[in-house]
């Protein structure tokens, strides 16, 4: 499970990048939210929307729809997670995570130190 930070920093190769190998890259999977994160910046930053979409999508191997039971659960995860301001995106992914049973990788360090039942791996 990438993050939308993760699916940044290994499309445009920032740091952190290196320590998304092929392997995670091959079975990585992403929120429909956290790559509606990614699109954003992307364009924002003055690339061409379809390439943008294009690009993010390139970068894992399935693209999981937004489910309620989803919504339910990153809206809980507020109290534990508030300390640490993370925005609904990261939530999101979160919540997939945990949905799955998956390991998530991200680049944002405050992750560290959570303790939800998933694998946090944090790239840089």
């Amino acid at each position: 499970m990438l993050d939308a930070s993760a699916i940044l920093a290994s499309l445009l190769e920032e740091p952190g990048a290196e320590n998304l190998t092929d392997q995670v890259l091959m079975d990585a999977v992403a929120s429909t939210v956290n790559l509606a994160e990614v699109q954003t910046i992307l364009v924002s930053r003055g690339y061409d929307p379809d390439e943008a979409w294009e690009d993010a999508l390139d970068q894992v191997s399935a693209a999981e729809p937004y489910t309620s039971e989803q919504a339910r659960t990153a809206g809980n995860l507020v109290r534990s997670t508030g300390r640490l301001g993370l925005s609904l995106g990261d939530r999101s992914c979160l919540a997939l995570a945990i949905a799955l049973g998956a390991e998530v990788y991200t680049a944002d360090r405050s992750w560290s130190g959570l303790d939800l039942g998933v694998p946090i791996h944090v790239i840089r």
